[in-house]
């Protein structure tokens, strides 16, 4: 049995996160001796295998020449057939350390998560080809960001792999019960202006009709901007229509019970908030960013995908899902279906093939 370790920051709250423990349940699955290396000690998600929390066991306030003993004895105690490297990793110096003299293993796969290529590659194309030089397989979770690495720094080695969804427990989850009765659509995930735009989101919905057919905005999340962005929901004067609500590890009958989800970002990797939504039968309205939501959403058939960056295009777009009744149920009806290429087991299927 191949001994694989999934290198992550943490197992809670973010969309890496989540996928990180999923990869941890698909490749146990499929027979792997998994083992999870965290940095972090954040747990929300369920993961299969051999835990090792760096922080849990050796605390917050190690140095950096220790964690790299530290990770370096753990890496040869071990003896990887493999390593998955889910983590943002924006320093070449650390990072040329950590993959030459850290990371021992026959195969190292390095996964890209972001268009925003800055938190994985030097900005140099030498340096970035010399940190990928060894053993290393790039996997970005999208097309189009393959398509930027190639572009960018000419790295042909590449495959890309969606994140994955497992469609029957988000159903199971989306079953219980909430409290809301009133209508809403919703936005859910890290609340970080500079990379989700959530200013853009209040603009849109304060351009729209809905508050004024009383469908209500609720956001749900946490992250650094939380008070920047009640600022703003007070001084657009929204704070009758949009609701607040804090991180939940199961956000999926809030999902299940929307009128639609909304995605805002500057940029993207692979949304998982758009398959989520979608495996739940609730249509999805997102701005066209770099990457993602172009490779999940068909226009006016699972959702609405509109010009980023435009307040007016968008307030439209939600227009449209209340007042064209056709459409909207329309996109409804195609939602489950149209992620099931992003299923767990096709999705398992392909990390297979890479492995072997």
């Amino acid at each position: 049995m191949k001994k694989v370790c999934i290198v992550t920051t943490s197992l809670g709250k973010g969309g890496a996160e989540r996928s990180s423990a999923l990869l941890s349940q698909m490749l146990s699955n499929i027979c792997y001796d998994v083992h999870i290396l965290m940095t972090k000690n954040d747990i929300d998600y369920e993961f299969f295998g051999t835990l090792f929390n760096l922080e849990k066991k050796y605390g917050h306030n190690l140095s950096n020449l220790k964690k790299i003993k530290i990770l370096k004895a753990y890496f040869k105690e071990h003896d990887f057939d493999i390593i998955i490297d889910n983590r943002t990793r924006p320093s070449f110096l650390k990072e040329y350390i950590l993959y030459n003299y850290v990371f021992k293993a026959k195969k190292k796969i390095s996964v890209v998560r972001s268009y925003y290529l800055a938190n994985y590659f030097p900005n140099n194309i030498w340096l970035a080809k010399w940190l990928y030089r060894s053993k290393s397989v790039l996997v970005p979770v999208s097309k189009e960001i393959g398509k930027a690495i190639y572009e960018k720094y000419n790295l042909s080695s590449w495959v890309h792999i969606y994140n994955p969804i497992s469609v029957d427990t988000i159903i199971n989850k989306s079953n219980e019960e909430i409290k809301p009765k009133t209508d809403f659509i919703l936005w859910y995930g890290r609340i970080e202006e500079r990379v989700k735009n959530l200013t853009l989101l209040l603009h849109a919905y304060k351009m729209s009709s809905l508050s004024n057919r009383r469908i209500k905005l609720y956001i749900i999340g946490e992250g650094k901007d939380v008070c920047l962005l009640n600022e703003r929901i007070n001084n657009l004067k929204l704070s009758s229509s949009v609701s607040l609500l804090p991180f939940t590890k199961n956000p999926f009958p809030y999902v299940k019970r929307a009128r639609f989800t909304v995605l805002t970002s500057r940029y993207e990797g692979f949304p998982r908030v758009l398959i989520e939504s979608l495996s739940c039968g609730t249509p999805v309205v997102s701005v066209n960013c770099k990457s993602g939501p172009k490779e999940i959403i068909k226009h006016k058939e699972n959702g609405l995908l509109v010009e980023n960056n435009n307040p007016e295009a968008l307030a439209a777009a939600f227009n449209a899902f209340i007042n064209d009744k056709t459409l909207y149920n329309y996109c409804k009806e195609n939602a489950k279906k149209s992620v099931n290429k992003f299923s767990v087991n096709h999705i398992a299927e392909q990390w297979k093939a890479l492995l072997k």
